[in-house]
């Protein structure tokens, strides 16, 4: 870490900041006293931000909190009746909500009256198809206008939403749908990306939905399933439609996110959590009524629904480019789109430092950048922040399971690159080590509750996952969640990756499980572990294949290549493998664990 702050905020920044806002509401003074002051009176603090944001209920909650079930299934807004989509329009109808650009197409633009009207003409068409409150839709889709609205309007219709990403594989795909089992699964009939058009239609068909919308990209006509129709023969021409008003714990989403055994897990999100989202967008990213932000991500990760609700509850404008964030058309895309807040994954900033293909361009109007999904390298941040004529990087740390951050920066404070300078307002945990003793550096425990935080899973049991043997704190009821921080001696805190079995590859959470279950299917392996390397200097994690010989047949390189291609046909192609080193056996414990702590430390 620099010894002095690469940015520090002005007097002017921090008088127009959220976060200044609420302090001067509440006659505090310091950031630190109000983070006290958020965990400390926690009712009050919501019952605040819930009125900032103006959340819009059909009746008002009793209480902001009950907890007389135990912290570990809190209820939040008790007895109120929302659709939580109803705060997403808040805007001027004539007000700019979406800033879209297609690959070698001009910016267009959508107002709220016009997006509006198409999710009342999908909730319409979703109704019209059969469908009632509580079945469940698909999303497999990249992050578009239509995906947007379509998103909305199952969450306006009472029908929680399974979003999937569309760089997965068949059976990826086809795990997450046999776990929900939605009606409908909405996409497209293929990707295109830089020229090439890659099929996604056939992977669903493969996959085994029951029923498929396609919205159609291509010129080429494809051939249906009878159950199957296109996005124009769906779609209603009624644009009016009154949500379905629920109970503040009901299901909107299900997303999903690896955990320490194979199959991902199934994580609920309710009408409350995009109000954590929303909450972390107002104070973190500080966005304000028509701040134009990009986050380039997809509904599959909890950063598509996160930026659609911190956006639009914030009464800001999403900025959607529909190619891949690298090349010069990106960097005009920001430029043209006059972005505020722009989220990175470290991935992107380094090749961009590497090419050096976003210095021509004017980014003037970017106000902060965030970053998320992976451990950052200072010295790319740095160079993220000059791109914007010194600009802060809000680091950004949080879990599916949480609806946003726990950790993460502000622009009230000084500014050192790849550390977080605060705990996320509203929330707090502690570090311990091994002894469960309070550290600087340890595994990183939440103290509950925190709005957003989820109480229950669909394939799995929520307590043990997430409570059961955990220790206490100062006779506080602990949760898990895996990553390990070190707090440094200013306050701010550094990421140190993850203490169970999982990884943060490209942005995304995967289990090792996950990985060597694929890898062990090739014949010349026995057994392996993938472990997650963290450079030196800091920045993306490495993957890398220990295993143990079952034949002694093809070469090295040609080893390196099979497993390469297991893993980016059968898991992610994103998932890059750096390499594959051959080992005698696996070191496991008395138990049986594998050791890839181990591992990861005598190849580092």
């Amino acid at each position: 870490m620099s010894i002095a702050p690469y940015w520090k905020p002005s007097e002017e920044v921090i008088k127009q900041s959220n976060i200044y806002k609420m302090m001067q509401k509440n006659a505090i003074t310091n950031y630190d006293d109000f983070w006290q002051w958020s965990v400390d009176e926690k009712e009050t603090f919501w019952k605040q931000t819930v009125a900032e944001l103006g959340i819009q209920f059909y009746r008002k909650f009793e209480t902001v909190l009950a907890i007389e079930q135990g912290v570990e299934t809190p209820r939040w807004l008790h007895n109120a009746r929302l659709n939580i989509v109803d705060s997403c329009f808040q805007n001027q109808e004539d007000a700019i909500v979406i800033r879209f650009q297609k690959e070698g197409e001009v910016l267009q633009e959508i107002t709220q009256k016009k997006l509006e009207n198409l999710v009342n003409s999908i909730a319409n068409g979703l109704m019209e198809s059969g469908l009632e409150v509580g079945d469940k839709i698909g999303i497999d889709l990249p992050m578009t206008v239509e995906a947007v609205a379509i998103y909305l309007a199952g969450i306006k219709a009472g029908m929680p939403v399974v979003t999937i990403a569309d760089s997965f594989t068949t059976n990826e795909i086809a795990v997450r749908l046999e776990i929900t089992k939605p009606k409908i699964v909405f996409t497209q009939d293929v990707l295109q990306r830089a020229g090439k058009s890659l099929p996604l239609y056939e992977k669903v068909v493969a996959a085994k939905a029951e029923s498929i919308v396609v919205i159609a990209v291509s010129n080429d006509a494809i051939s249906l399933r009878n159950q199957d129709s296109y996005w124009n023969e769906f779609i209603s021409s009624n644009t009016q439609f009154t949500s379905v008003k629920q109970d503040p714990d009901t299901c909107i989403t299900v997303l999903f996110s690896s955990g320490t055994t194979g199959a991902p897990k199934a994580i609920p999100w309710t009408h409350s959590t995009p109000i954590k989202s929303a909450s972390d967008g107002f104070y973190h990213q500080d966005i304000h009524q028509n701040d134009v932000v990009c986050w380039p991500t997809n509904l599959g990760w909890m950063m598509g629904p996160w930026l659609v609700f911190a956006t639009l509850i914030n009464k800001g404008c999403m900025a959607l480019y529909y190619g891949a964030p690298m090349g010069d058309e990106f960097g005009a895309f920001i430029q043209e789109s006059s972005t505020n807040m722009l989220g990175v994954i470290p991935s992107f900033v380094k090749y961009w430092k590497q090419s050096k293909c976003m210095e021509k361009y004017d980014w003037a109007a970017i106000k902060c950048f965030s970053s998320t999904g992976e451990v950052s390298n200072p010295t790319e941040m740095e160079y993220l922040m000059d791109l914007a004529g010194n600009k802060p990087v809000i680091e950004y740390c949080g879990g599916t399971e949480i609806g946003g951050g726990y950790v993460t920066s502000t622009v009230v404070q000084d500014n050192f690159p790849s550390t977080f300078s605060s705990q996320a307002l509203g929330g707090s945990f502690v570090l311990l080590d091994e002894d469960h003793k309070e550290a600087a550096t340890g595994e990183m425990y939440l103290i509950p509750p925190i709005l957003g935080m989820s109480n229950s899973l669909l394939n799995r049991n929520h307590y043990e996952v997430y409570f059961k043997d955990t220790p206490t704190h100062k006779n506080q009821v602990l949760r898990r969640h895996g990553d390990q921080l070190t707090k440094l001696e200013n306050g701010y805190f550094v990421a140190s990756g993850r203490v169970d079995d999982a990884m943060n590859l490209g942005g995304i959470k995967v289990s090792s499980l996950q990985i060597e279950s694929v890898v062990n299917k090739l014949g010349f392996i026995k057994e392996s572990a993938a472990v997650a390397i963290s450079p030196k200097g800091g920045g993306p994690s490495k993957l890398v294949v220990f295993y143990a010989e079952n034949s002694a047949e093809f070469s090295k390189e040609n080893r390196l290549d099979m497993v390469k291609k297991s893993i980016k046909n059968q898991l992610n192609p994103l998932f890059k493998v750096t390499d594959l080193i051959k080992i005698t056996s696996l070191p496991r414990t008395a138990s049986n664990k594998v050791m890839r702590r181990s591992l990861r430390d005598s190849y580092q």
